[in-house]
């Protein structure tokens, strides 16, 4: 059973299931097997048997419906961090340009439903769907992975850089 906040819809229709709320709509499709019932301030998951296969579509889809809820009450946010001398990036309508270290500026271009912010050295994605949300930010982060020996380049907030020692650390001392 997952709880309907006020404001928020589902409706079904052709093996599909749409959420709209506040925030947007997203649909996705319902896999065979399992099957969706609304009422007025909850949605239950049903599944036909217990057989491995509908167990695993009961469990992702129930896991997608409560992220969708999610998504069209309060929105999906992931923040990248950019580190380096002279990196930076600006937002200029649905585009990120940004420096990062290269001979020429990198524009990214936002898929339609993310919306981005930056603030000094942090870019901050936000979106009702979460999986556009986290591929986007995949893919920033991809223009210029963080590097093992200064720590430059695009990371996750929350991400760790496990860091190297340089050539010179390695030998113990030049000479």
């Amino acid at each position: 059973m997952l709880p309907l906040p006020k404001g928020v819809t589902l409706t079904q229709k052709a093996g599909a299931v749409s959420v709209k709320g506040p925030k947007g709509e997203l649909s996705r499709p319902v896999p065979e097997g399992v099957s969706i019932t609304a009422e007025a301030d909850k949605v239950t998951v049903l599944r036909a048997d217990d057989s491995r296969q509908n167990r695993a579509k009961h469990g992702l889809i129930r896991a997608h419906l409560a992220n969708m809820v999610k998504g069209v009450t309060d929105g999906w946010t992931r923040e990248l961090e950019i580190n380096g001398v002279g990196y930076r990036a600006e937002v200029a309508g649905d585009t990120i340009n940004m420096a990062l270290g290269y001979s020429h500026p990198v524009a990214f271009k936002l898929p339609k439903g993310v919306s981005a912010k930056v603030d000094k050295n942090r870019v901050v994605l936000t979106s009702a769907d979460r999986d556009l949300v986290g591929q986007t930010a995949a893919k920033v982060r991809e223009l210029r992975p963080p590097e093992p020996y200064k720590g430059k380049g695009v990371k996750y907030v929350e991400e760790v850089i496990k860091r190297k020692v340089g050539k010179a650390g390695a030998t113990g001392g030049g000479g």
